[in-house]
């Protein structure tokens, strides 16, 4: 029984551990979202990434926590790698994209709104980003056609922007009481 009730304490801290590191990072990326001026769209996918990463992280403790041994969680963990790799080896660049869009939205200069101008040899671009989705970001032109450019390439190309002055978001939900 007391093995048992180590297991459990053991499960509580990780349960507290994912609570815990979940308020911080939702906190953490608002305050981003909040200085950056991110649309609500994009910080729930963030958030979502962020979330689907933590519990892949405690769900792996937890295994550990009751007896799954390492190797056999590593040869688990490798096997379903494996399989995953040959299922999207073609579609490597879906990972590429994902975590192009993580960049883009903590770290790029370039905002929705912006009017901006790609540098690229074969098919230059000037225009205004419109959307910056989780693999795409689209650009409307002069022409008003929409242009989608995947995110991973986006950061790649050499890019100037004109910055349009607009108000910040506040993701953050009013705390008055009635």
């Amino acid at each position: 029984m007391d093995a048992y009730l180590l297991h459990i304490i053991e499960s509580i801290v990780v349960f507290l551990a994912y609570i815990i590191l979940i308020y911080i990072t939702k906190k953490a990326t608002d305050k981003a979202a909040d200085r950056y001026s991110k649309s609500a769209a994009r910080v729930k996918i963030i958030k979502k990434i962020i979330q689907f990463i933590l519990i892949a992280i405690s769900v792996s403790f937890l295994l550990l926590i009751w007896g799954v041994k390492q190797s056999e969680l590593m040869f688990f963990v490798s096997s379903l790698l494996t399989v995953l790799g040959i299922a999207f080896f073609a579609q490597w660049s879906i990972i590429s994209n994902i975590t192009a869009t993580l960049i883009i939205f903590f770290n790029y200069p370039a905002r929705i709104g912006d009017e901006i101008e790609i540098f690229d040899i074969d098919h230059p671009v000037r225009g205004r980003i419109t959307d910056i989705g989780i693999f795409f970001v689209t650009i409307t032109n002069n022409d008003d056609a929409l242009i989608t450019i995947p995110s991973n390439l986006f950061i790649q190309k050499m890019v100037t922007r004109k910055k349009v002055e607009r108000k910040k978001l506040n993701t953050h939900k009013s705390t008055k009481t009635s």
